[in-house]
């Protein structure tokens, strides 16, 4: 039998009641194995400073240590004026100091990005995966995921409420196992 593999999802959006969450938590969901989704919080983490990079905050311990100790990592994200929402970038930040210390380097990633627009967060996805090209984080080419007019897509609890849509979720997170195998012995 395979041992699991740690996957880190990092959800962009800070919001009670997100769009990104749900469908980070359809991805957990839908995941094959050996892959198990475990959402990661942000949104506890002070503002990255680099006077901090010689005496962080305690918060940042244990958000770097799951980090570090994760096989993989998934990104789940909003769009925010274009960009990645703040609370985003400033995990990123937190992670990948102090220099040459980054948590992130290494670990195969994968990118969904969903918003109520038509684009799919198509910005934040992409400034994502620059950020992440600098961090020395390999992520994941094909398929792209837009999941565009999210807030017709969930039913009152929260599910996928179309076959469509959940097919489309499901070969992407087909395909993001095949990615993280070529990463991680399972």
């Amino acid at each position: 039998m395979a041992k699991n593999v740690d996957v880190a999802v990092i959800v962009g959006s800070l919001r009670k009641d997100s769009f990104n969450r749900k469908i980070a938590q359809n991805l957990a969901a839908l995941a094959p194995e050996p892959l198990v989704l475990t959402i990661v919080e942000i949104g506890q983490l002070p503002l990255y400073n680099q006077d901090y990079d010689a005496a962080s905050p305690a918060e940042y311990t244990p958000f770097r240590a799951r980090i570090k100790q994760a096989d993989a990592l998934l990104f789940v994200t909003p769009e925010h004026d274009r960009s990645m929402p703040a609370a985003l970038k400033n995990a990123l930040d937190i992670g990948g100091r102090p220099w040459g210390q980054s948590v992130w380097a290494g670990k195969p990633a994968g990118i969904v990005s969903a918003s109520i627009g038509a684009t799919g967060a198509f910005g934040a996805n992409h400034h994502l995966r620059q950020t992440l090209t600098y961090l020395d984080t390999p992520t994941m080419l094909q398929p792209e995921a837009y999941i565009g007019k999210v807030d017709t897509l969930l039913d009152e609890k929260g599910g996928i409420n179309n076959d469509g849509t959940r097919d489309f979720l499901r070969g992407y997170m087909a395909a993001y196992a095949k990615w993280v195998k070529h990463f991680v012995a399972a």
